[in-house]
């Protein structure tokens, strides 16, 4: 299950990119996805839901995410903006989801999509938002 949880996330990055970049429909982009992709290697069910998900709630996220960004959320990275959005929208959506799994799978994300070091930088504004966010979880674990 988590393996398919971590592909899902994974086309939810890539998902997301192109809904940022050709402010293309996300039904559409959803159903490109379920066609292109074999949908036995995925969550189809949480791949639809953050990709339905982050753009529905993207106010939500992008204030959540600005307090712990050094620029503008529109200067960072596109790659690596969706990662933050989709790590943010688990972090306020998903609370079974412990917050170092969030990150973790955040991490591995930009490792693979992102830019050279974009991995330490998705690293730092997500543990601060997830201080923000889960206070009670970030300061049962320091």
């Amino acid at each position: 299950m988590s393996r398919q949880r971590s592909r899902s996330r994974s086309l939810a990055i890539q998902a997301l990119y192109q809904w940022q970049i050709a402010g293309q429909d996300v039904v559409d982009i959803v159903s490109h996805f379920m066609v292109e992709q074999d949908t036995k290697s995925f969550d189809t069910q949480y791949f639809e839901e953050l990709v339905h998900g982050v753009p529905a709630s993207l106010d939500k996220l992008d204030e959540a995410l600005s307090s712990c960004l050094d620029r503008s959320l529109e200067a960072v990275d596109p790659v690596e903006r969706a990662i933050l959005r989709v790590g943010a929208y688990e972090l306020i959506e998903h609370p079974e989801i412990p917050y170092r799994v969030v990150i973790n799978e955040a991490v591995e994300l930009a490792k693979t999509f992102g830019a050279e070091k974009g991995h330490r930088y998705v690293n730092g504004v997500l543990d601060k938002a997830a201080r923000a966010l889960r206070p009670l979880e970030a300061a049962a674990r320091r």
